[in-house]
């Protein structure tokens, strides 16, 4: 049982990160708060930290029209993750969807996508990631686009997840079966789900994907619960006890990797290292 970090981009937020402000962008000018959060999740037990590059693909990036500084900023997530972590934590590469469709739905071909995930994936390593995790994914063919492109630069393991936020399925129709029968095949060491509506539905959708994946390694990074608007602030509403009783639950259904994602804090997976330190008999400290 591995516990890994939770939000990042929320948390981010909290600190100053600005509505449209590319979070990416931190890792060149505001290294020190990025680290701080890296830093509290680690001090909070985690073994995993994923870096601060959701969003740094090319299309993403070009939102902001930073397309032309994937490499760099791609590399400093990494970089400055690692310093934090040490040599005791694992640190995986952030990757997220790129906003494009493939066609005929879209202009992207599958080529364009994998190249895209192929220059983030290179500039990750270069950084010094541990292995690259393909994240908050809808649709498989893109999915399986970042696989391939990670795989044409480097032979660092591979994690990937899908997030089933309308009616247990992803935006795009695919169902956590679907999910977990497809990324199986394609030899990622584990996959999951994460982001969505909150605790109940991640407990959902990995008990289906257990049903068909009995013997995967199964992930779960579910949002701390809702956001809602508090005068005017962004607030979610699961409470680290919440969030410790969804850990539970998951690790009972078989997870192996358990973390947090949207509106979490080191304060939540504080209180889930103790839920994990506790299903694993006291045996981690």
């Amino acid at each position: 049982m591995v516990l890994a970090d939770g939000a990042m981009g929320t948390m981010l937020q909290s600190l100053g990160l600005g509505p449209g402000e590319a979070p990416e962008v931190w890792n060149r000018d505001h290294h020190e708060k990025v680290q701080s959060v890296h830093r509290g999740y680690v001090e909070a037990g985690s073994q995993i930290i994923l870096t601060n590059s959701f969003g740094g693909s090319r299309y993403r990036l070009g939102m902001h029209g930073l397309e032309g500084e994937v490499r760099e900023l791609n590399r400093l997530a990494a970089e400055l993750a690692r310093e934090v972590a040490g040599d005791d934590i694992v640190v995986g590469g952030s990757m997220g969807p790129t906003g494009e469709l493939l066609t005929p739905l879209g202009t992207a071909t599958f080529e364009d996508l994998k190249d895209a995930f192929a220059e983030q994936a290179a500039a990750l390593v270069e950084g010094g990631v541990d292995y690259l995790h393909i994240e908050t994914m809808s649709a498989l063919e893109e999915v399986h686009a970042a696989i391939e492109g990670v795989r044409s630069v480097t032979d660092r393991p591979i994690t990937a997840t899908m997030t089933f936020d309308t009616h247990y399925h992803t935006m795009m129709g695919v169902s956590p079966k679907q999910a977990a029968e497809a990324i199986g095949q394609w030899g990622v060491v584990a996959f999951g789900a994460n982001c969505g509506n909150g605790p109940e539905e991640i407990i959902r959708v990995i008990g289906e994907m257990k049903e068909v994946a009995p013997d995967a390694w199964l992930i779960a990074k579910a949002n701390a619960g809702l956001p809602r608007l508090v005068h005017g602030e962004t607030i979610y509403d699961a409470t680290p006890e919440d969030m410790v009783n969804y850990a539970r639950t998951v690790m009972n259904i078989g997870v192996k990797i358990v973390g947090a994602c949207c509106g979490s804090t080191p304060a939540h997976v504080k209180e889930m290292r103790k839920a994990v330190d506790e299903f694993l008999g006291g045996a981690q400290k």
